[in-house]
């Protein structure tokens, strides 16, 4: 398996701004990245694109050495081998689970017992061989989709694209269908592509995510590093829960904010410095009798905690968890003990 690059890849539709603008990434051969964006992004623009499926109007698209896509040059989808994962399962209602699955090795020309063997492995993989002989019609939402991924594993392509595929699941089915994503990524090595608007969906499943806005990529990092260490105020809003400060903070100050440097801030003690945009995570306030005092305007109960949003002095709001409940405006003292600077 050979790595995939989009270079300065664009596409335009017509006139006005470009629906995918000058995005460029690399992803190593075994590699699982998200795209992650609200609707409208140019999220799925990209995906069609490296399918093939839609000609870019400038950069390139390769796979190792191999040019799939630039100004001269389009590779069919047929010959680019890729597999791609549908939103609506996109499967045969009158051909058993089997056939469906089998369906690109028949459009190979691959029959008998390798066609048989093939089709078999595949929906072991994803635990559908004991209802091979049955049609869609007679599946469930989750076990549709892994015919989808059986479909794309009899190929053994070099890519899979999946586009929002848990979109149509309830949630239990979702987080089924999510374990079932980690171990196809981990028993086949295949690059995958995976296309989301659920931060939670990327957060869990990718080893990469690329952030997207107005057709341009934010940021890419691994999810760990894109949840601590966010650029800009729009990627830290998009990925995981947080509130973002205007704060004073002097010149020099770090991106990584301790207490130290918090407090001073929170408290107005800061004198003329500039003002910064910082984003504080909830698990990162903590009740404190010597802290800064907050205001709670709203408590909502998850189960396993209470979910607190706080007003500051100065009324920007911040976010906590606590065990127990908290009466609306009364009052909660915190300190902060982590802080990024966007």
């Amino acid at each position: 398996m050979a790595q995939l690059t989009l270079d300065r890849l664009t596409k335009r539709f017509g006139p006005g701004r470009p629906a995918v603008d000058a995005v460029s990434m690399s992803l190593k051969a075994g590699s699982f990245l998200a795209l992650l964006g609200p609707s409208g992004c140019g999220k799925t623009t990209v995906l069609r694109m490296i399918a093939g499926f839609e000609p870019p109007s400038e950069g390139a698209i390769r796979l190792g050495d191999r040019v799939l896509a630039d100004e001269r040059t389009m590779v069919p989808p047929e010959r680019r081998n890729m597999a791609m994962v549908f939103q609506s399962y996109a499967l045969w209602p009158h051909m058993s689970v089997a056939d469906n699955a089998g369906y690109p090795l028949k459009v190979r020309g691959i029959s008998g017992d390798a066609y048989r063997q093939k089709v078999m492995a595949a929906l072991s993989t994803v635990r559908l061989e004991a209802y091979a002989d049955r049609r869609p019609a007679d599946l469930s939402g989750g076990q549709r989709q892994r015919v989808a991924l059986a479909r794309c594993l009899v190929t053994e392509p070099d890519v899979v694209l999946l586009d929002e595929p848990l979109a149509n699941l309830d949630r239990h089915l979702r987080q089924e269908m999510e374990e079932t994503f980690r171990e196809f990524h981990a028993t086949t090595g295949a690059t995958m592509i995976y296309v989301t608007h659920d931060q939670s969906e990327a957060m869990a499943l990718a080893t990469d995510v690329a952030v997207m806005s107005e057709g341009r990529l934010l940021q890419m990092a691994p999810p760990a590093v894109l949840y601590a260490r966010p650029e800009g105020r729009l990627v830290g809003s998009l990925v995981g829960q947080g509130a973002i400060l205007s704060l004073p903070l002097p010149e020099g100050a770090p991106r990584d904010l301790s207490w130290d440097i918090l407090r001073p801030a929170l408290r107005a003690e800061a004198g003329g410095a500039p003002r910064r945009d910082v984003l504080v995570r909830p698990q990162d306030v903590l009740f404190d009798p010597e802290g800064v005092a907050c205001r709670v305007t709203a408590s909502l109960y998850e189960g396993e905690r209470y979910a607190l949003r706080l007003s500051l002095s100065d009324g920007q709001i911040i976010r906590t968890y606590a065990r127990s409940d908290a009466a609306p405006d009364s009052s909660f003292p915190v300190t902060i003990r982590s802080a990024w600077r966007l």
